[in-house]
């Protein structure tokens, strides 16, 4: 039975990230928190805009294709940077317009996801409750807008919830991109590591640095979809 109600959660799970609502939507403070994101495209540096790029490349061939375009974050304990990154390209998508966008995460272990984390995205403006196991509790994540939500919990990459084949695998930590060297059924895999602020836990710098690294994602994760939405508009035109 707790199987059961297991498998019902994450396909829930699934069904909710391909749709994170409405963009006109948004809570006033996400709003503006992502309004002020966009502006910031010009402290991203050259060589990992290369790299953001690369994916909104591999982006667009899927949307070109009409396929739906699953992204996997893929971190050690799928607690900090991968839901960051999962959050973010979904609300990405979701602000430039650009439907069938799936983002999931996962870790080489699972672990909890942490609270600091939780309190960031909630400084930026989502609303974020939990329920289930205190251990493990999963996390519905709010935008703001009807049906906006995303449920987030700590797994392994490996994990029913996540694809298993025609998916970019997107390494947001060092660790995982050692530990991980092959990641069966990717079409792509590609290190986009961050520092991690869980360094950082339980010191005066803690807030500053979730935070941080929460802005720093959500930059890069705008930044490849308003890359996306142009090459996808230059694509449209040359049909005309």
């Amino acid at each position: 039975m707790k199987n059961k109600i297991k498998t019902s959660i994450l396909l829930l799970a699934v069904i909710l990230a391909s749709s994170f609502g409405n963009p006109n939507k948004l809570s006033k403070k996400l709003s503006n928190y992502t309004k002020a994101v966009t502006k910031e495209f010009n402290q991203i540096p050259e060589e990992r805009k290369s790299t953001l790029k690369e994916i909104g490349n591999y982006i667009v061939e899927q949307r070109t294709a009409n396929k739906t375009c699953k992204l996997l974050f893929i971190c050690t304990s799928n607690s900090r940077r991968s839901h960051f990154g999962q959050i973010w390209a979904s609300t990405a998508a979701l602000y430039y317009g650009i439907d069938s966008i799936v983002a999931f995460s996962g870790g080489t272990e699972a672990t909890k996801v942490n609270i600091n984390a939780i309190n960031a995205l909630k400084r930026a403006g989502f609303g974020a409750s939990s329920a289930g196991n205190p251990e493990n509790p999963t996390w519905t994540i709010v935008n703001g807008a009807k049906g906006g939500q995303l449920l987030v919990y700590s797994k392994k990459y490996s994990d029913i919830q996540n694809p298993k084949k025609d998916f970019a695998a997107l390494m947001v930590c060092s660790e995982a991109d050692k530990s991980c060297p092959f990641v069966d059924g990717a079409d792509m895999r590609i290190a986009l590591p961050y520092e991690d602020p869980k360094f950082f836990d339980n010191t005066p710098s803690q807030e500053q640095k979730y935070d941080e690294r929460c802005r720093e994602i959500a930059r890069e994760m705008f930044f490849m979809f308003d890359y996306v939405k142009s090459k996808l508009i230059l694509k449209s035109e040359s049909k005309k």
